[in-house]
């Protein structure tokens, strides 16, 4: 990756991406557990993986956005997915065939899968939130040192 493109996001973006980094691989990991709890970990607990990936990709692209609007538009778009499940035209059923259909879209309605999402994206909100804070701490902190080196 070119140096020089990293130079130009904020820290907070890159932190966002840091943290794409991690959660995307353990969001798919959990489709393919097969450990104890093995069901609940690839039924339940990918929601939660699903929920907080998604509040840092939109925080990637929207970092001026308010933390608590991307994460209710995430939850509120991923129930809309989930409810999308009970539908299932051919172009839909063509997409699920695929394993990343299947992990975006789903491919079975649960009604349990709220409560994961709701999860999800209360952990996405506090961890923007902390981004948020992160990098006014660096305001502050740039602020400082201006004064200080005067």
């Amino acid at each position: 990756m070119n140096v020089k493109i990293l130079s130009n996001i904020s820290i907070k973006q890159k932190w966002a991406l840091i943290l794409l980094l991690i959660i995307t691989p353990l969001g798919f990991y959990t489709k393919i557990y097969s450990g104890t709890g093995a069901s609940w970990v690839n039924e339940s607990l990918g929601g939660v993986f699903y929920e907080i990936f998604w509040c840092l990709l939109v925080f990637l692209f929207f970092v001026n956005a308010k933390t608590w609007l991307i994460a209710t538009s995430v939850f509120i778009v991923t129930c809309f997915l989930e409810v999308l499940q009970l539908w299932h035209p051919e172009f839909l059923e063509i997409i699920r065939s695929y394993f990343i259909g299947r992990t975006l879209l789903g491919n079975s309605f649960n009604l349990n899968d709220f409560i994961y999402y709701f999860i999800g994206s209360g952990i996405g909100y506090l961890i923007l939130t902390r981004l948020q804070k992160l990098r006014n701490q660096n305001i502050i902190r740039e602020n400082i040192m201006k004064e200080f080196n005067g």
